[in-house]
């Protein structure tokens, strides 16, 4: 997972979900806010992060920030993914299927933010076991960034990709 450079990109981003988070002291509770938060160009460059602040705005923006020293490249065919994959974190699986064009974004919130903000359009999608945004989140990424294209498994095993698809 080589990281990009964030300053030369065109970046949009998407907040996943905000969680407030309180602790009990003496005087009473005390509220702050953690924003989780997907950042992407829209051509196969996405990334995440997590704000945490006592405001919601700066835990918005501290998670952009984040975000934005996380990016990673994604392998696309065309408008969707090269092959099938499960991406894992945690207790989170994703499984991310291609789709024929027109099929559109088939996919629940976590997962359709990301896929989005990498510029996805078609691919189905079905998120396993945990339904926790953040893990879920970073199944999606690390499924993702396990996506390779023909020509990088062809230049892995040695042989040209007409050799591979036979």
């Amino acid at each position: 997972m080589a990281l990009i450079d964030a300053s030369t990109l065109e970046l949009s981003e998407k907040v996943v979900a905000i969680n407030r988070v309180s602790k009990t002291v003496k005087g009473g509770r005390i509220y702050k806010f953690a924003a989780l938060v997907v950042v992407g160009d829209g051509n196969g460059i996405v990334g995440f992060g997590i704000g945490k602040s006592g405001e919601v705005p700066d835990a918005i923006r501290k998670g952009i920030e984040d975000a934005k020293k996380n990016l990673i490249r994604i392998s696309l065919k065309g408008t969707t993914i090269p092959h099938e994959i499960v991406g894992k974190y945690g207790a989170g699986a994703v499984l991310m299927k291609p789709a024929a064009p027109g099929t559109g974004v088939i996919a629940g919130g976590p997962v359709r933010s990301v896929v989005e903000m990498a510029g996805i359009k078609d691919i189905r999608t079905k998120s396993l076991r945990s339904n926790n945004p953040c893990n879920v989140v970073r199944a999606t990424i690390a499924g993702l960034a396990g996506v390779k294209s023909l020509d990088e498994i062809a230049a892995k095993r040695g042989k040209t990709a007409k050799e591979i698809l036979g």
